[in-house]
């Protein structure tokens, strides 16, 4: 069916902002009927698979008209068309209910008859009074047609006649035949069958009235078993013998060899039959005759002593090779016509049955009855129609506010969930109720990133399920907090199943804004952290590196003490210069806070609350600038289309409906008393510390004269920490010689 452009007709639509985009509304009958009306790219979804999905699989199937495993736009239009042209009033499908009175079906349609003479059917067939029938009538088809005689589906069972006589009949032939399921879920047979089972009882008849009689009575079938197993061997004896008559000298290499005997001789024999049955069947004289009273090969004796004892007179002493080909042809002619046996099917039924069968002729009033059953095929054929038509029924509109519109997912009712929504995740005290199932985390989280949104994939278990379960929640309100890979939380399905969940992969995007204000700080902490473990993870290799390397050299080292090297005289002069070194760089260092607490405390107290407002502005304000940015571009589409959607239209989460989307722990305002907390000071006790604090913080910068910087009549009272006087000092202490060493220090 071709999609009709909406400039060729003038149906009146209706829009709506769903989602922050203008939809088409489909609330009425009347817009599904005019589906196939309106501009396909209008539609939000173009495709999108038939599993993995929150509604019937069956009803999937159903709507999928070509098979191919995607519902498209094409598909939905001929359910669309289909669907109204059945029901007289079409606004029903906006109900989704499950069942349906049968006299609202459109009659006056051809389909719609069908469909009302079939669901007319079932309800008697199953014996239900009223005219209202529903998914829970059609849900088990044997059930349908558990009662009836005939149901369409050319095969019949004992159900399908009153007569004793071919009740008894079918069952043979079912027995005999393995029979074919009927509907009703009983064993029966059908028209094929029935010749079948016709055709094998006047073949086992024929077989049997050509009879031959067995030329060695009751034991004739043991001796033609044992003549055809050793017959082989028989005749290899008889050439053995002939080769040896001819080259007298090659009889020892046609006998049984020893050397063979002695390989295996060691070994347990009973596990060694057929290497054994390889050797010849008795010893090789040169004469071709079997000697009756010489030993017979252990693997063949059984076989040849019974032929000897029916087939052989008992005053012979040996067997030629006429000899043992007259026995053969003895029961050959018996032997052909047990070969030739047919009809062994019934055989089981005994020859007097097979007659009685035979005689009774029933065959053609048995076809008869499967003719009167396949005529109603059509007629059953279309309660598959009824179960079809009552899934789309419910289940149709539903489809299309997830297809057409995106109604559900955007829906206030916090009850109503898109059919991809398949749970919910409980984890880090919230709970996500966005959640998507996912084939391939790998593949379909490279594809959701583009999506804005912060997402968490979990693997689910259950005891009560095989496999697992992959899925995909997203995170939209609250801090990152303890969500990590590894991390367990509990998955609940729409059916309320309990999964344990477990996070394998995060795809890291802005929650909130504010969760980004300290997104940089949090950064700057792990590359500390990363920086200092790696520190420390180098000097400790090192460490033991040096260590290993010592132990390893200390039997090398010498132990005469005057080998060892001596140890440099201590330099006071070296010593000197760097401890001047090192106090010139406290006092530059000392200078540097210096000026920035003297510029610091020249601001006014505004001044200093905008500098610092601007410095955390300068770290957080890009990564905040850039998570508002991606918060307003948030958008399922990349997560659906990763799941094998075709979406055609942009589904926008904003930071309002993103609230909606995860649940956050809300304990009400109380005060808990901790049993376990550490007894702390009292607050006149803390008050007094925090002052004491203060004033030694004030009386330390005053000493070493950084309060002089703040304001000039603040001067240390020690003369030592005045600029002047520490220069004066420095340069009366340090002689040109040591400032050589100091440079020379500093410079290594």
């Amino acid at each position: 069916m071709s999609i009709i452009n909406i400039k060729e007709k003038k149906y009146k639509w209706h829009f709506v902002n769903i989602g922050g985009t203008a939809r088409v509304r489909i609330n009425s009958g009347e817009d599904i009927a005019h589906l196939g009306e309106l501009d396909p790219k209008m539609w939000t979804v173009l495709s999108c698979p038939t599993t993995g999905l929150e509604i019937d699989d069956k009803s999937l199937n159903y709507m999928d008209c070509d098979g191919d495993g995607k519902l498209r736009i094409n598909d939905v239009i001929c359910v669309s068309q289909w669907i109204t042209s059945v029901l007289k009033d079409k606004d029903l499908i906006l109900k989704g209910a499950d069942s349906v009175d049968i006299n609202s079906i459109n009659t006056d349609d051809a389909n719609g008859k069908k469909l009302y003479s079939s669901a007319k059917q079932i309800l008697e067939n199953l014996g239900k009074e009223g005219t209202v029938i529903s998914l829970a009538d059609t849900a088990d088809i044997t059930a349908i047609f558990a009662k009836t005689r005939f149901n369409g589906d050319g095969v019949i069972t004992e159900a399908s006649t009153d007569d004793e006589t071919l009740k008894a009949t079918i069952a043979a032939a079912v027995a005999t035949t393995g029979g074919t399921a009927d509907r009703s879920g009983v064993q029966g047979v059908s028209a094929e069958q029935i010749e079948t089972f016709y055709k094998n009882l006047n073949d086992y008849v024929a077989w049997s009235d050509a009879k031959v009689e067995a030329p060695y009575g009751d034991d004739t079938n043991a001796l033609i078993s044992a003549y055809n197993a050793i017959n082989a061997k028989v005749q290899d004896f008889f050439m053995r013998s002939k080769l040896a008559a001819f080259s007298p000298d090659s009889k020892a290499t046609l006998d049984i060899q020893t050397s063979r005997i002695d390989a295996i001789s060691a070994e347990n024999l009973s596990t060694k039959n057929d290497e054994i049955a390889a050797y010849p069947l008795t010893h090789v004289t040169g004469k071709s005759e079997i000697d009756l009273n010489a030993a017979i090969n252990p693997a063949w004796d059984k076989n040849f002593q019974l032929i000897k004892s029916v087939a052989i007179e008992p005053n012979k002493n040996v067997i030629t090779e006429a000899d043992w080909a007259s026995i053969g042809e003895k029961f050959a002619a018996y032997q052909a016509w047990k070969n030739a046996k047919a009809g062994t099917a019934v055989e089981t039924l005994s020859l007097d049955n097979i007659k009685n069968f035979i005689a009774q002729d029933n065959k053609a009033m048995l076809l008869d009855i499967v003719a009167q059953d396949a005529a109603l095929k059509e007629e059953s054929d279309n309660i598959e129609m009824v179960d079809k038509f009552l899934h789309i029924f419910r289940d149709f509109y539903q489809l299309l506010k997830n297809f057409v519109t995106l109604n559900d997912f955007f829906d206030k009712d916090k009850n109503t969930k898109a059919i991809f929504q398949c749970g919910t995740l409980i984890i880090d005290q919230r709970a996500c109720k966005f959640c998507i199932r996912v084939n391939d985390t790998a593949k379909h989280s490279a594809s959701a990133a583009s999506s804005g949104m912060y997402l968490v994939y979990c693997d689910c278990t259950t005891k009560t399920k095989a496999g697992k379960l992959q899925i995909a929640a997203a995170v939209t309100v609250g801090d990152i907090g303890a969500l990590s890979v590894g991390k367990n939380g509990v998955f609940y399905d729409n059916d309320g199943l309990e999964w344990d969940a477990v996070i394998t992969k995060i795809v890291d995007n802005p929650i909130n804004i504010s969760q980004s204000f300290w997104s940089p700080y949090r950064r700057m902490a792990t590359a500390i952290e990363n920086l200092i473990n790696k520190s420390a993870a180098d000097k400790d290799a090192k460490m033991m590196a040096n260590a290993t390397a010592n132990i390893n050299a200390a039997p090398t080292k010498t132990a005469d003490p005057k080998a060892a090297t001596a140890a440099p005289p201590f330099d006071i002069a070296k010593f000197a210069g760097i401890f001047a070194a090192i106090g010139m760089a406290v006092g530059m260092i000392g200078t540097a806070l210096a000026s920035i607490f003297k510029g610091l405390f020249a601001l006014s107290w505004w001044q200093l609350i905008i500098l610092f407002v601007g410095i955390i502005l300068v770290i957080s304000g890009p990564a905040m600038v850039m998570a508002w940015m991606k918060l307003h571009r948030r958008n399922i589409a990349p997560l659906l289309n990763a799941n094998g959607w075709a979406v055609n239209a942009n589904a926008k989460i904003s930071i309002p409906f993103g609230e909606t989307l995860t649940e956050i722990a809300k304990y009400p305002k109380m005060k808990l008393d901790d049993p376990f907390a550490k007894k702390g000071l009292k607050t006149w006790q803390k008050w007094t510390i925090s002052i004491l604090f203060v004033a030694v913080v004030v009386l330390a910068l005053w000493i070493f004269n950084v309060l002089n910087y703040v304001n000039p009549k603040m001067k240390s009272p020690l003369p030592r920490y005045n600029k002047a006087a520490v220069e004066e000092v420095v340069n009366d202490s340090i002689s040109e010689a040591q400032v050589d060493i100091i440079e020379e220090v500093v410079t290594e």
